[in-house]
């Protein structure tokens, strides 16, 4: 009988241990469309005040630099959460080119923000430009490993091919 309970524990023990690793393969599963690829550049929004989550004088110098930083890199798209932080980040270059801002919940959920990109704009270039809590889920949806842009003046260009890992390419951009 006391065998019988240390097999059952044993077979719990690695069938919890395979659907977790096969649940953490699942999450680096994201690919753009068969024969294309696509370019996910991730930042986080520029620096902010404490109280009220607008941009400081440093941030909005930080958004501007981005059209200097990006204003070349054929962007498509741009992605941010509906905070007037990561909106106002954004404006600068979505003026510079053209786009619109779309805008997602607040709270975004970090594999739909990724399917909808990767179906939306499959083969193109999109800026994400997110918060310390949906950067690093959205990093790691798309197969990035280690530490996500969560610094100000981080960007992170990820082509995410129709097969296997990302290319992730790591930038800082200082202030002009």
């Amino acid at each position: 009988m006391h065998m019988k309970r240390i097999n059952s524990w044993i077979v719990l023990c690695v069938t919890g241990l395979v659907i977790s690793v096969l649940a953490g393969c699942a999450a680096y599963m994201s690919h753009s469309t068969s024969g294309t690829e696509t370019t996910i550049i991730l930042t986080r929004h520029a620096e902010k005040t404490v109280f009220t989550k607008v941009l400081t004088e440093k941030g909005q110098a930080r958004a501007q630099a981005l059209v200097t930083v990006l204003g070349d890199k054929k962007i498509t798209a741009i992605y941010a959460p509906d905070l007037v932080r990561n909106v106002d980040t954004a404006k600068p270059l979505a003026k510079y080119l053209n786009i619109e801002i779309t805008t997602v919940s607040s709270n975004p959920v970090a594999n739909e923000v990724v399917n909808t990109i990767l179906t939306h704009h499959s083969g193109e270039v999109v800026l994400w430009v997110g918060n310390t809590s949906n950067l690093s889920e959205i990093y790691s949806q798309l197969g990035g490993k280690g530490e996500a842009p969560n610094n100000y003046g981080d960007l992170f260009v990820m082509k995410i091919k129709d097969q296997g890992a990302p290319e992730v390419t790591k930038i800082e951009y200082e202030l002009p």
